[in-house]
């Protein structure tokens, strides 16, 4: 039987707030990545978060970004790979000590937005945070774009990987994420993104946005947690893989 882990960004508000709808969302997933304050999410949300995602059976996974609060991690910054393993390093510790304040593992660590598109193509980039990864614990999984720098340099580290891939937004011709300053950027709707999400797991394949067929190995699949539609992707996602004998559950 074919098996996936379907995971999905969490956490990304500030202040008073309550679960909403992240805590409609981990009913149907089976990993979370939660923002550990530098793109979103504050002490409490992180607290918060953890909390539920605990009661809810599902794998925390800490999702690390560039500091770009206002850009919400989604610009490109300039840093070195000691910076980078620096706020990597600092990230991943925080969210690793809420989860073990309430008896639990940290599971995986997966980039967030302009960290993780850069490092997918960025040997140095993606090798200063698996080198943060592995400081912090050589146990965590790793999750990165599919055939990136990300997967490749973990491995060189010996870190255990998952190569991931995505619903709700479509791909070039090289193997990348279409930027999202592309029209085309963002799958809309939800049978769109079950019909790729079911070619990926089924073939090892996905078609880019210029219609060539590309290979790509699918381990994890992502939901934008922020996107418009992602309680409406998670729910339906989770009907399909279920309807096409597909288990989903975390590493």
């Amino acid at each position: 039987m074919l098996s996936v882990d379907l995971n999905c960004d969490m956490g990304e508000s500030f202040g008073a707030w309550t679960m909403g709808r992240d805590a409609e969302l981990m009913d149907y997933v089976s990993s979370v990545n939660i923002a550990c304050g530098f793109h979103a999410g504050d002490a409490s949300v992180i607290r918060k978060t953890v909390e539920t995602a605990i009661a809810k059976n599902v794998a925390v996974g800490a999702h690390p970004s560039f500091p770009d609060l206002q850009g919400f991690g989604r610009r490109e910054m300039k840093m070195s790979a000691t910076e980078i393993f620096d706020i990597v390093l600092y990230q991943v510790a925080a969210l690793k000590g809420v989860c073990e304040a309430f008896g639990a593992k940290l599971h995986h660590v997966k980039p967030h937005g302009a960290l993780y598109n850069c490092a997918a193509k960025d040997e140095a980039t993606a090798k200063a945070i698996a080198e943060a990864v592995k400081a912090i614990d050589a146990k965590l999984l790793f999750y990165g774009l599919a055939n990136s720098f990300l997967i490749s340099e973990a491995e060189k580290l010996n870190l255990k990987t998952a190569s991931e891939v995505f619903a709700d937004r479509t791909y070039q011709a090289d193997g990348t994420l279409t930027p999202r300053t592309q029209p085309d950027a963002l799958i809309e709707t939800a049978e769109k993104s079950v019909a790729q999400v079911l070619q990926m797991i089924k073939t090892q394949k996905v078609t880019a946005t210029n219609s060539e067929t590309i290979q790509i190995c699918a381990e994890t699949v992502c939901i934008h947690g922020d996107g418009a539609h992602a309680l409406e992707f998670a729910k339906t996602i989770r009907q399909a893989l279920i309807d096409n004998q597909i288990k989903i559950q975390s590493f």
